[in-house]
């Protein structure tokens, strides 16, 4: 066999292997920003099966370009724990006291790294676009390329199946808001439907994160902005405390979920 066969053979088998082992898994996340990313790692070493579906090419969301592409980003004194059980490096804020600089590059490289390293599998390039939906519980994802979602093109998707989603998607909280409109379902807030991210309040903001982490419908959960964003929670711009304390969160609430089954 010529060598350019053994490297395409070897890509196909091998990705064929990978996509195969998550057909069926425990959590399917999906976006692969800084919360979900941390939730994956602590799920992972819990001993869950987690994959990560993540629409671009780099997972990471937005912390790779810092403040308006200063990569720098903060992270306050609450949530070091986690800087540190990924081995990312900080420095304390000269006359800041609680409050720690570091490079969003290494921090976005280090959170996928670790997530990976603990056993979760990331999909790029592979979108979400629409739930799998069976006997009033939220049961898995229906996936397709991103190239194919973003041409208009009108190819089947595939299914995966979870015990648990988690919507890492950001501000747009993609999979709820699906989950809303086409399942028609009631959500764990005062409307029972989204109430939209408000303005940028710091402090609120990453208060609120953490607070709004949580199972939104049975098997449905949201972490980071998306919680944010389904709660009413306020943004908070490039620091990222409450980001990583809110995928702890949420990993410790999907573990206790998985282990009552």
């Amino acid at each position: 066999m010529s060598i350019e066969n053994v490297i395409s053979s070897a890509i196909v088998r091998s990705f064929s292997e990978k996509l195969l082992e998550n057909l069926v898994v425990d959590v399917a996340i999906v976006g692969g920003g800084p919360s979900a990313l941390v939730a994956a790692k602590y799920m992972c070493e819990a001993g869950l099966k987690v994959a990560i579906f993540e629409r671009k090419l780099a997972p990471g969301g937005g912390t790779w370009g810092g403040g308006m592409l200063f990569n720098e980003v903060v992270v306050q004194e609450s949530a070091v724990f986690i800087l540190d059980a990924f081995g990312i490096r900080h420095q304390p804020i000269a006359g800041e006291e609680g409050y720690y600089t570091l490079d969003s590059v290494e921090m976005a490289s280090a959170l996928i790294y670790g997530a990976v390293h603990a056993g979760a599998r990331i999909f790029n390039a592979m979108s979400v676009e629409d739930i799998v939906f069976k006997e009033g519980k939220v049961n898995g994802l229906v996936v397709n390329w991103t190239p194919v979602e973003r041409l208009g093109m009108h190819v089947d998707p595939l299914t995966v199946i979870a015990d648990a989603v988690l919507d890492g998607t950001g501000h747009p909280s993609e999979i709820i808001r699906l989950a809303s409109e086409k399942a028609q379902i009631k959500l764990d807030t005062p409307t029972g439907s989204i109430l939209g991210e408000r303005p940028m309040w710091v402090d609120s903001g990453e208060a609120s994160t953490v607070e709004n982490t949580r199972e939104y419908f049975p098997g449905l959960f949201a972490c980071g902005m998306s919680a944010n964003n389904v709660a009413g929670g306020y943004r908070m711009g490039p620091i990222f405390g409450g980001m990583m304390l809110s995928g702890h969160k949420v990993a410790g609430l999907i573990i206790e979920r998985c282990r009552k089954k």
